[in-house]
């Protein structure tokens, strides 16, 4: 059985479906990444947790062993969000991880530090 073509309108049908899917599945990834992420309010507030410019969290200083695991698990979740967006928008993850911290500094709660490409940290 052949392949209908993409400008059939069989083609364009599983082409929207197929679409749809790609884009609810990130929304699902987003969603998940956004929710594991005000896990670290509590640690980020306390000024143990930063945020990068590239998107991924960092342990500031010292912190226990369930808040390092806890950023591991975020970044972790973080990569798999970027890696999944990069491939669909045909561009390298870590240009996505860079738009999303854009998006992590407006959303985190106050006094979140966040850690410039130069190495210079700031509070939010």
């Amino acid at each position: 059985m052949s392949r209908p073509s993409p400008f059939s309108e069989r083609g364009r049908g599983h082409a929207v479906r197929a679409l749809a899917l790609a884009m609810l599945l990130a929304l699902f990834a987003a969603a998940a990444s956004a929710q594991s992420s005000r896990l670290l309010d509590g640690p980020r507030a306390a000024g143990t947790v930063g945020e990068r410019y590239d998107g991924y969290a960092v342990v500031r200083g010292a912190a226990s062993s369930d808040v390092a695991a806890l950023v591991d698990k975020v970044n972790a979740e973080r990569r798999a969000v970027y890696a999944q967006r990069a491939q669909a928008e045909q561009v390298p993850p870590d240009a996505i991880g860079k738009i999303y911290a854009a998006e992590i500094l407006k959303s985190a709660p106050p006094g979140t530090w966040f850690l410039a490409e130069t190495g210079q940290w700031t509070r939010k």
